[in-house]
């Protein structure tokens, strides 16, 4: 615009001097501070797991219990993210972002100071609302602060970023158990969250990032989110005890098929959804988004029961099984970025259906381990399951945003991160409710409290079932893998 003027190119030296640019002098800066919140917040969802047996024990609780310790805090962000994705929108990125990360400090001092089971998921929740916040906003602050030829360059390193949260939870959860307690992973939050809002605050404020809209929130499709979700996932979780085919659980699953079917009607009628509906007409965004679901499904029913088995008949220590997690993610940083590029070449289709049929491999694999096994045969398998992750990922997040149109690519990506975080959450949930359904029943109705010699047998046949369950559920992701087609040219 300004070159097609004459009278403003000749002072174009003078508007440099005067009126710099607001946002391109300080664009890695503010990557800088968002890397931290969304490192704080994808680390959270993987660093608790490595601490569940050591709180099980420390809170004496069941392991019906803590598993709501992982579920509730993935359950707020996935049942938030769109929602505070809409109000971002609304309100300005800066307002939401930081007022996120206030929130996870806050709830990170609350978790600290948990006495119990309760008053930890309690803080949890409150943690998970902060996450959703920082999560919902960093992708558009991204988009908001780089221009488009580097856009590409900066969403891959928050990528790399997001691998790495993943990768070096359970090793510096283990070291921290190791060193100090549990309490000292949702200590290190606090300083680190205040002194990342503060400068959030200062370096977005004015920026791209302040922009509002003066538009509804859509609360009814919100409400219904929430409603499903929960309804779900508490149907998944205590379907055991009270029975899957009793009053209780077929309530709570109806309530849940209602709420969707409710949300979906909402969505459909007003003009400022915080889902657009549309885009799961389109096949190669809709399927890829199932698979997301189910390999993060796979990848999550890994995080939460791998360190009971290591802690308990392995007999790793804290340390120990800290540093054979960490071969679940090691392959994400060497094989995604090779699979990345293969899928510019092949599309989507091969290469995600390989990654989920290396998955379920390495999943019947893992069925096999003994109570006792090395140290190395253990890290194998994992390694294995991970780069049967680290190869689906690159082409599957291609093909899904590749597959919509630029004007909906915002919600695109907020939708994608809910899938993400919804397989998680349906990972630990189903994780938990096979483990504990299985160790029920065989052991006459005795709940995984503390983990004696005696009850290994009981204890292995109820991880051998669950692996076994992942490994069905990666099989038929393959199925859906392969259905998406060839990418379009």
């Amino acid at each position: 615009m300004e070159s097609s003027n004459p009278f403003q190119s000749k002072n174009m030296p003078l508007q440099k001097t005067t009126q710099p640019h607001p946002v391109r002098p300080n664009r890695w800066t503010v990557f800088l501070i968002v890397a931290v919140g969304i490192f704080m917040s994808t680390l959270d969802g993987s660093i608790v797991n490595i601490t569940l047996p050591v709180i099980m024990r420390e809170l004496n609780t069941s392991m019906a219990a803590v598993q709501w310790i992982v579920m509730i805090y993935l359950l707020t962000v996935t049942s938030l993210l769109l929602s505070f994705g809409r109000l971002s929108d609304i309100k300005g990125r800066r307002y939401i972002y930081t007022r996120g990360l206030i929130l996870f400090a806050t709830g990170s001092l609350f978790c600290t100071v948990s006495q119990t089971v309760a008053w930890l998921i309690a803080a949890r929740l409150f943690q998970g609302v902060g996450a959703a916040m920082i999560m919902a906003c960093t992708p558009a602050i991204v988009v908001d602060t780089f221009d488009i030829h580097e856009r590409g360059r900066a969403l891959g390193m928050m990528g790399a970023i997001v691998a790495s949260g993943l990768t070096l939870g359970p090793l510096l959860g283990g070291l921290l158990m190791y060193h100090f307690s549990w309490r000292a992973i949702f200590i290190i939050n606090i300083p680190i969250g205040i002194a990342a809002a503060i400068a959030a605050d200062r370096c977005l404020k004015g920026g791209n990032t302040d922009i509002s809209q003066k538009e509804p929130f859509d609360r009814a499709g919100a409400s219904m989110l929430i409603l499903g979700l929960g309804s779900l996932l508490l149907a998944l979780s205590y379907g055991y005890q009270w029975g899957y085919m009793s009053g209780h659980t077929m309530a709570l699953f109806g309530i849940s098929g209602l709420a969707f079917s409710g949300l979906t009607w909402i969505e459909s009628r007003i003009p400022h959804p915080i889902m657009t509906t549309s885009l799961l007409k389109i096949r190669l965004f809709t399927l890829p988004l199932l698979s997301a679901v189910v390999i993060f499904a796979g990848l999550f029913t890994l995080v939460f029961i791998m360190p009971f088995y290591l802690m308990n008949p392995a007999g790793y220590s804290e340390r120990e099984s800290g540093y054979i997690m960490m071969a679940l993610f090691i392959s994400l940083f060497f094989v995604a970025p090779v699979s990345g590029s293969l899928s510019d070449r092949i599309g989507s289709q091969l290469l995600c259906t390989l990654g989920m049929g290396i998955l379920s491999l390495a999943f019947f694999f893992i069925a096999k381990l003994p109570p006792q096994a090395p140290g190395i045969s253990i890290a194998w398998r994992l390694m294995l399951a991970g780069a049967g992750i680290a190869i689906f990922l690159s082409p599957n997040s291609a093909a899904t945003m590749n597959a919509v149109p630029q004007k909906h690519r915002g919600i695109a990506a907020s939708t994608v991160a809910a899938a993400r975080n919804l397989g998680m959450v349906l990972g630990v949930a189903m994780a938990g409710a096979i483990f504990n359904s299985t160790f029920h029943r065989l052991s006459g109705g005795i709940d995984l409290k503390q983990y004696h010699p005696e009850l290994e047998s009981v204890f292995m046949i109820a991880f051998r079932h669950t692996i076994t369950a992942g490994g069905i559920i990666a099989v038929m992701g393959m199925l859906i893998a392969f259905l998406r087609g060839p990418d379009h040219k």
